[in-house]
């Protein structure tokens, strides 16, 4: 089957932004791909390596210095990242680019585990590629010279626990704000210190939740979760502690409660901000002393968790309405992870879009393979209210409606169709009288890109891929449009 990798087109290159012809190494199986990387790389002024294969891509390694690495994930021998794994050892400053399908996400994340610089996933537009590799040809220029050892086993191991942890736990995500998510889940998971995850509604709190855990060294006991608005105040304590025989009408026998339950493991407490005070100090209890005692019950029982709090709300805030108690909130945030909402990292809708598509899919036993482009544009215009969760139902919604083989714009709700630019060739009214059509356009357009700034953190080379840019034209719109990028 013949690799799509979208549309290629002509690299312009940005006079000063990169050293005098810098090593390329390209590794594919598909000799026309090599052929027209080859020719685009070269008109940039770099020298470029061909490799067919991984062992192949290993021999140019140890016998020459190579700057940058751009390599298919899927190879016929080794997997692209079984190439950047041992190029690791071979050649440390080499920069590595991988490509990869929607279908082999989880493996590009494991490539970001291994020290990639970045990967690009297909269909995809040599615009954007070109962006990246300026972006890893400057690290590599400004890098400090490593030794192999810097890049220990133990890193090696935890960069691929966290891999199956992503894996295990549906986190999927490659924007930046979603790529430190995951180096944060790295960096914590492996301590015991209790953690806050914060995030509007459907952002996907418990999936990360579980990742940290599936990532920890407790992943072999139980992960245990509870809503706790689920539950009114006195049904919440005996979930979370137990009970005793005769505690109550009803307590026909000992049970033990969720902290019990989850001991040497974890437990999630979600939405923790709508606990009473009273069961507040309870909980905070629990987490000082490591003990609980079972509603009814006259002795403590020693436990050994890891609680990890999620909360869509502002603790701060209701600690100042007097609603939520300062000594738990220090005590449950040891450790903040705060999940974007989806309209906040725009690159990761089509990627969570094709990954619920392939599980639908599979599910129902359809054959739907894609999304037309109509219908990609739409969702990724939509603002998503309800976030990750809402997208999700979108997909499952279409993938029981689609009879082709693509999910079309017609299978999507009135509710996104209406909010798509698209959808609306009126948007903006004309006004009575004359109107100053460039100074509203400069308007609009500075507009935008101060959002797509402000999205990607000041990130310029994001944000020219977030407008489907250049990095040069979107420098030109910042001097002509006296954008203050600072601010």
């Amino acid at each position: 089957m013949r690799k799509n990798y979208g549309t290629l087109e002509t690299l312009n290159p940005e006079p000063g932004t990169l050293n005098a012809e810098p090593t390329i190494l390209i590794v594919d199986d598909e000799p026309n791909i090599i052929e027209i990387l080859e020719i685009v790389l070269q008109d940039e002024g770099m020298k470029v390596i061909k490799s067919a294969s991984v062992r192949e891509a290993l021999a140019v390694l140890q016998e020459q210095e190579i700057d940058l690495v751009i390599s298919d994930i899927r190879m016929p021998d080794l997997s692209g990242v079984e190439l950047l794994r041992q190029a690791r050892q071979i050649a440390p400053e080499t920069v590595f680019i991988m490509i990869t399908a929607f279908a082999s996400t989880e493996t590009a994340i494991e490539a970001l585990q291994h020290g990639a610089y970045d990967y690009i996933t297909k269909p995809f537009r040599m615009e954007e590629l070109r962006a990246i590799i300026h972006g890893a040809l400057e690290k590599r220029n400004n890098q400090k010279p490593q030794s192999p050892a810097s890049s220990t086993d133990l890193e090696a191991q935890q960069g691929q626990k966290l891999f199956h942890a992503l894996h295990r736990s549906h986190v999927v995500g490659k924007s930046p704000k979603m790529v430190e998510v995951y180096r944060t889940i790295g960096t914590v998971a492996i301590g015991d210190s209790t953690i806050l995850i914060t995030g509007e509604s459907g952002t996907g709190k418990e999936l990360v939740a579980h990742a940290i855990h599936e990532a920890s060294l407790r992943r072999e006991k139980p992960f245990v979760s509870l809503n706790c608005s689920a539950f009114p105040e006195t049904l919440l304590e005996s979930e979370l502690f137990g009970y005793m025989k005769g505690a109550f009408t009803g307590a026909n026998a000992n049970k033990k409660g969720l902290f019990e339950a989850a001991d040497g493991g974890s437990i999630f407490l979600d939405e923790i901000g709508d606990m009473t005070l009273a069961m507040q100090v309870k909980l905070l209890r629990a987490i000082q002393e490591r003990r609980v005692r079972p509603l009814g019950g006259n002795n403590e029982v020693p436990v050994d968790v890891r609680v990890i709090a999620a909360t869509n709300q502002d603790l701060q805030a209701k600690i100042q309405q007097g609603l939520f108690r300062e000594d738990l909130y220090y005590r449950v945030a040891v450790i903040n992870i705060h999940i974007p909402a989806l309209r906040d990292r725009t690159e990761d809708i089509g990627l969570l879009a094709f990954y619920f598509l392939r599980h639908y899919a599979d599910k129902t036993g359809k054959r739907i393979e894609g999304i037309s482009p109509e219908a990609l544009h739409c969702l990724e215009s939509y603002s998503w209210p309800g976030n990750v969760r809402q997208l999700e139902n979108t997909i499952e919604r279409a993938v029981a409606l689609e009879t082709s083989r693509n999910i079309q714009l017609e299978r999507l709700p009135d509710t996104i169709l209406n909010q798509s630019v698209n959808t609306n060739p009126e948007m903006f009214m004309l006004p009575d009288g004359p109107f100053d059509l460039e100074n509203f356009l400069s308007q609009v357009e500075s507009s935008l890109i101060i959002q797509a700034l402000r999205q990607v953190d000041g990130n310029q080379t994001s944000a020219a891929q977030r407008l489907q840019l250049t990095k040069g034209s979107l420098r030109h719109k910042i001097q002509t449009l006296q954008i203050k990028t600072r601010d």
